[in-house]
């Protein structure tokens, strides 16, 4: 999450500085933010962006990660890697693809969701989808109405949940991503 306040601290400058810069990575392609879904009718959501770095190696030098099978670590590069396929899939071939995440300031998230509620996606990079994982996706739908909810992770095939989830293994994902079949 961007908290410029923090990060000033952290660094010794000011907080319109660290928001400069940034500006400056998002102006260079270096980064980018990524908004908070803001409507809700029954839960107080985080409204604070989150920055990604446009490479998720870097990001994992730069935080002096070093991500492993089965760490949470290795489920945030997933995640930051799946955010720069659906940038770049916006770029190229849906422009006013709106992506945003939703967060409940209980800590229930959905890593992304796209256009207005058409897709909810929650991805995870273990071998094996647990109940608990999708918690967030189920919270989401009681809160919203959403069309099409996504599992990402690691799983060999794909499948769909008697409530209507569907876990996808991430290549699939990435597969339909492209052949236009997971945004309409």
């Amino acid at each position: 999450l961007l908290n410029f306040a923090n990060i000033a601290r952290d660094s010794g400058v000011s907080a319109k500085v660290v928001q400069g810069y940034v500006e400056i990575l998002e102006d260079t392609l270096l980064g980018t933010r990524l908004s908070p879904w803001r409507k809700s009718r029954k839960r107080r959501l985080i409204r604070t962006d989150k920055f990604y770095l446009f490479d998720v190696g870097l990001a994992n030098h730069l935080a002096r990660r070093k991500p492993a099978m089965g760490t949470p670590e290795f489920g945030k590069s997933l995640e930051h890697l799946l955010l720069m396929e659906l940038l770049s899939y916006r770029r190229y071939r849906k422009p006013e693809l709106e992506i945003s995440y939703w967060r409940t300031s209980t800590g229930r998230e959905v890593d992304f969701i796209l256009g207005n509620m058409d897709v909810a996606i929650e991805c995870k990079g273990g071998a094996r989808v647990h109940d608990g994982d999708l918690s967030g996706l189920r919270v989401l739908e009681e809160e919203q109405h959403v069309r099409r909810r996504l599992f990402v992770s690691l799983e060999r095939e794909p499948r769909r949940l008697s409530d209507g989830i569907e876990i996808l293994p991430w290549r699939v994902f990435l597969e339909r991503l492209w052949d236009d079949a997971i945004v309409s």
